[in-house]
């Protein structure tokens, strides 16, 4: 088998072939690292690669195949964390030269540790924005990120190496994180797929303020049953965090128990936020959508009426960043990225009073979400207003064109569809619908009921199925 079938090969049948011992975890992980080593000069989706400890963990895992050591889901399969995670032996930089000379991280994240009791290798850590703070992966400390479609575009972001890494075909399963979209928006940009769990679903234990939490750690992979194995993996209470103490799973809906979806209600968000609409991303939206409907679903437009609260948010989230990073300017102000320090800027200039407003909101927007689901068993929307932007866009200042016009600022005018359901908690996931006419993917976002990732994961398995995405290959593959 060639390298460039391997990198490119589902960890569920590598896993498969593991365990039979019919493919061996040290090639598997020689060939991934010597796609990352020729995709990295290119895209740049890497801070390291741990190319040593990869084949050392490779060679044990091997080991146990042939001493019949009982085998966990993932065994011998790589998978790269974005470097927002602790992994024990390894500096976290967080995108940010601030962190560069820092301290190993002495444990691994919860995460982390749960998918190495799998049996996962993890050869790498992926690029993010500083602090993972807006929807491009670029900064001072390490450069750009480049669409592996088109490099003049961005990745998308916060997890954008993430996403370049799945589509490069370099580890088949990747940990993002998403704090406004950050694991569905590169997903989208790179035509993979990303699930944003139900909050405390995946526990996420680095979170400064826990209650107010809207950061999620979550899967990501090249196609959905891949996506499935690796949550399984992940998911599960944790001490450290106290949503995930009373988290479970909803059962899958019986509508969704066989082919047929005849009474599965969807509703269908076709504008959030934002003024405009790409052509091409709502034909594939409504393309995406004819797939449920030839199997019984029935459609109908929604959330005309909400009131998606794009300024209310911008108000917590820029307000958090200045506070949270406020300690690091006085000696690393010239170092950060310039976007950073406008949010931090802006965010200070905001009153406790509109703060607190901002809060309020959000859980209106909880209620008003709620009460779709009384209506609805899936909402439906693009994941972004446009295929993603080029990769000198400066989501500080500059404005979102769509159809020739300008629509605000990244959250008003591109991902509008993803940020709100950060605030609400339930689990939206990102799959390819398609590509524009300069050949970029397009996204579609599902977003289910509190707990209900496995219908979610099952739709879009029957979108993979009807329209499959997975063997597309980007012209700047390994």
């Amino acid at each position: 088998m060639s390298d460039d079938d391997l990198s490119f090969m589902p960890a569920t049948q590598a896993a498969a072939l593991i365990r039979s011992g019919a493919l061996s975890p040290v090639e598997l992980t020689q060939a991934v690292l010597a796609a990352a080593r020729r995709v990295q000069p290119r895209l740049n989706p890497f801070v390291v690669l741990l190319e040593e400890q990869a084949l050392a963990d490779a060679r044990a895992a091997e080991a146990a195949v042939r001493q019949g050591t009982p085998l966990g889901p993932l065994h011998g399969v790589p998978v790269s964390i974005k470097d927002q995670v602790d992994v024990r032996g390894v500096r976290t930089t967080n995108g940010s030269a601030i962190f560069a000379g820092s301290a190993e991280a002495a444990a691994d994240d919860v995460t982390v540790a749960r998918l190495r009791a799998a049996g996962a290798i993890i050869f790498a850590k992926t690029t993010l924005p500083e602090f993972g703070h807006k929807a491009l992966t670029d900064g001072p400390a390490f450069g750009t990120t480049r669409n592996p479609w088109d490099p003049s575009r961005t990745a998308g972001g916060s997890s954008g190496g993430a996403a370049v890494a799945l589509a490069t075909g370099v580890g088949p399963i990747a940990l993002g994180m998403d704090g406004a979209g950050s694991i569905r928006i590169p997903a989208a940009c790179c035509g993979v797929v990303g699930l944003k769990p139900t909050l405390g679903s995946i526990p996420w234990q680095q979170g400064a303020d826990a209650f107010g939490n809207y950061t999620y750690a979550g899967p990501m992979a090249r196609s959905v049953s891949d996506l499935a194995a690796m949550r399984a993996v992940l998911t599960g209470p944790d001490a450290s965090d106290p949503w995930s103490l009373g988290a479970a799973d909803l059962p899958l809906s019986p509508v969704l128990a066989g082919r047929d979806l005849h009474g599965l209600r969807i509703g269908v968000i076709e504008h959030a936020a934002n003024a405009r609409l790409q052509r091409e991303m709502a034909a594939n939206l409504h393309v995406s959508i004819a797939v449920f409907e030839a199997l019984g679903a029935r459609a109908e437009a929604a959330g005309s009426e909400i009131d998606w609260m794009e300024m209310p948010g911008r108000v917590m989230y820029q307000a958090n960043f200045a506070i949270s990073q406020r300690r690091h300017l006085a000696e690393w102000r010239d170092r950060m990225d310039p976007t950073l320090l406008a949010f931090m800027e802006r965010g200070e200039g905001f009153s406790l009073t509109e703060f607190r407003e901002g809060q309020y909101a959000r859980t209106r927007l909880f209620h008003a979400v709620q009460r779709l689901f009384g209506q609805f068993d899936v909402l439906v929307t693009p994941t972004l207003s446009r295929t993603a932007l080029p990769a000198d866009f400066d989501a500080a200042h500059d404005e979102v064109e769509v159809e020739g016009e300008l629509c605000g600022i990244t959250r008003q005018g591109w991902s509008s569809y993803v940020y709100p359901f950060n605030l609400t908690g339930h689990p939206a996931l990102t799959v390819p619908s398609g590509f524009d006419d300069a050949g970029l993917p397009t996204g579609v976002q599902l977003v289910g009921r509190w707990g209900a990732e496995l219908d979610l994961l099952r739709l879009g398995a029957v979108l993979e199925e009807a329209r499959p995405w997975a063997g597309r290959r980007p012209p700047e593959a390994a």
